[in-house]
């Protein structure tokens, strides 16, 4: 390296120094580029893992694939009272036809306000409705302790028990804060209040007469001798409890003349049903006009279902396979910010195309996923196969393909043929399920990725394999930088001691020539 300097006092410090900390700079500029790298590998991780996480939802027993009446061709059809019932057919569903007939709706205990409640010392003729902000010291009727009277500082309590399960409020809490206290709690009730009528209600969760409800309430308190009381002031102190009722039905079962030939009564304490393998959900009493459950083939839910499923499936296989064999151009490392402040725009989006390319590589988790996943079609395959569904060539990396045609006289024949394959503890969909759970766990280990959600601003835990990583390059560069800090005040020192001196040298030259001349 030359350094120029222009006369002694004309040194241009800040240049020279410039240029000696360029190389000292080469390790941090590694290690920025090296940090950068790592967290484009974590963002491609959770990119992953919001695929996978999508595709598991969709196989829960409570979404697209997982769902029973998804994977079937049998349909129930509700006629006559159509309103009083939801019917759903499983993959063993009968062909018998049922009229079923709603007697009696299950019901949850329940009690409610005698009347409105208000706010105390309300003006005018029509009371105040009390509102979900109103403090309990601020309703009607409330008259404060005596001997002593509470205060600011230490308010009037008062105790209550919901199902044995103890409450303690004071005057300063809302009507609010008392329904969230009972909601929050294992009292197994549901506490509200409704701002247009006024009333406070408490209600079981669960339907039927062995839930019950029991409300009661103490003298307890803090401050001298009660005189309010607060199921009085919510006007519960002697409202009836309702009690909860089992629900009634009556099935009949049906030849194909519409004949009964078969009687059943059931009881239920939730309103469901499952009979002759439908599930049948009760919605009101049918009095007199029973409604008619019948079964029949409809091949559409569940050859749509099997599309989405081909589709989705191919899509997450696509990707991972892509990801693996993806090219890596290591000759492309992540830019510098010198490096991007002497390219344009363009020039460097095709660089970082590069640089970004193969994060995944040959990555570990994304082949034994696809590996898993591929293992668990093929063990179904011949029952796929008669089904319409195979795998393609070789090279297509296990991508599957679907006979729509095969599919629907498959289960035109044998309407149950595709849950029994697909559903179940030995069926594909939970199986790939497992292997789904297992990737996302591992995405986490290792990025510290959100196995819970695919959420793809999702922040990232510090406790993985990546995250001690990036936490080890942040305190690598925080000291390298330090120390860089620090070479380049001893180069200014020492250039600026060069230059006093030079100044010196140059004076007492000066002043010995003009002696001699």
């Amino acid at each position: 390296m030359t350094l120029r300097i222009n006369g002694f006092s004309g040194m241009d410090i800040d240049s020279m120094v410039k240029q000696l900390m360029t190389a000292k700079r080469v390790p941090l500029d590694k290690l920025n580029q090296q940090k950068t790298y790592l967290s484009w590998q974590r963002d491609s991780y959770r990119e992953m893992n919001s695929k996978v996480f999508a595709f598991k939802t969709k196989l829960s027993a409570t979404d697209l694939f997982g769902k029973t009446s998804n994977m079937t061709a049998q349909t129930a059809v509700v006629d006559g009272n159509k309103d009083a019932i939801k019917a759903e057919a499983s993959a063993n569903a009968s062909s018998v036809p049922m009229s079923v007939t709603v007697k009696k709706l299950a019901t949850k205990a329940t009690v409610e306000s005698t009347g409105e409640i208000n706010i105390k010392d309300s003006s005018g003729p029509t009371p105040t409705k009390a509102s979900l902000n109103t403090t309990i010291g601020a309703l009607n009727g409330y008259v404060a302790a005596t001997d002593p009277a509470p205060t600011d500082d230490k308010p009037e309590t008062f105790q209550i028990k919901v199902n044995d399960v103890e409450f303690n409020f004071s005057t300063k809490d809302t009507i609010s804060n008392v329904l969230s206290k009972i909601n929050n709690s294992s009292a197994n009730v549901v506490a509200a209040f409704d701002e247009v009528s006024g009333k406070f209600s408490i209600t079981a969760k669960e339907y039927g007469t062995t839930k019950e409800i029991s409300i009661s309430e103490s003298d307890y308190g803090n401050t001298g001798t009660k005189t309010s009381s607060l199921l009085g002031l919510l006007n519960l102190k002697g409202a009836p409890v309702q009690s909860g009722k089992d629900g009634e039905v009556e099935i009949n079962t049906l030849d194909s003349s519409g004949t009964v030939i078969g009687t059943n009564k059931f009881t239920t304490t939730d309103n469901t049903l499952k009979v002759n393998g439908i599930s049948l959900t009760l919605l009101k009493e049918t009095g007199s006009t029973p409604a008619t459950v019948t079964t029949t083939i409809d091949t559409t839910k569940a050859v749509d279902t099997i599309k989405s499923f081909i589709d989705t499936y191919n899509d997450l296989l696509n990707t991972m396979n892509t990801k693996v064999d993806e090219e890596k151009y290591r000759d492309f490392p992540p830019l510098t910010d010198e490096q991007r402040s002497a390219m344009k725009e363009t020039e460097i989006t095709a660089w970082e195309a590069k640089a970004k390319s193969g994060l995944l590589k040959n990555d570990d988790i994304l082949k034994d996923t696809v590996t898993a996943m591929r293992s668990v079609i093929n063990n179904s395959l011949g029952q796929l196969s008669s089904m319409g569904i195979t795998t393609g060539q070789y090279f297509e990396g296990g991508k599957l393909y679907l006979d729509e045609e095969k599919l629907k006289q498959a289960l035109q024949s044998n309407p149950q043929q595709l849950s029994n394959v697909f559903l179940g503890s030995d069926g594909i969909v939970n199986k790939l399920s497992t292997t789904m759970t297992s990737t996302l766990q591992k995405f986490s280990d290792r990025a510290g990725t959100n196995r819970y959600s695919g959420d793809l601003s999702a922040a990232f835990k510090d406790e993985s394999v990546m995250g001690k990583q990036m936490k080890e390059y942040t305190s690598r560069i925080s000291d390298l930088i330090k120390r860089l800090d620090d070479q380049e005040t001893r180069y200014y020192k020492q250039f600026s001691a060069m230059e006093t001196a030079m100044n010196q040298l140059q004076s007492q030259s000066s002043s010995l020539f003009g002696t001699t001349q």
